[in-house]
């Protein structure tokens, strides 16, 4: 039963409560989407973001969770689909006159990659 539905889920990383916006965390994995696996690995080195890091350790994380648990060679490896959800606010209050309280939301994202390999036949 496990092999079903390993199967069927296929090899994937999710980045869960990143603290980036989902617009400034799109046009990074907008970029990466269909590319192969080491293009996806150097592109965002060069990019000017603060969440380059985490898209580029989550990128790491789905080959190697492929590599793992499917066999596939990284060589061998795309980005075949990547997108980023909406997550919870960190809730924080900044402190206005006459002793009332003003919420600030910091907003969170969820990413997921799915890297799928060249040769496997959907």
């Amino acid at each position: 039963m496990k092999n079903k539905n390993k199967s069927r889920v296929g090899a994937q990383a999710v980045g869960r409560k990143i603290r980036v916006s989902v617009t400034k965390m799109r046009r990074i994995i907008d970029r990466i989407r269909n590319c192969s696996y080491e293009e996806a690995l150097v592109s965002p080195e060069f990019m000017p973001y603060k969440a380059c890091y985490l898209v580029s350790q989550l990128i790491l994380s789905a080959a190697a969770n492929a590599s793992t648990n499917f066999g596939w060679n990284k060589s061998d490896l795309l980005i075949g689909e990547a997108w980023v959800d909406n997550s919870t606010y960190l809730r924080r209050f900044r402190p206005r006159a006459q002793g009332r309280g003003y919420p600030i939301k910091k907003p969170t994202c969820k990413v997921t990659i799915k890297p799928s390999s060249k040769f496997v036949e959907k």
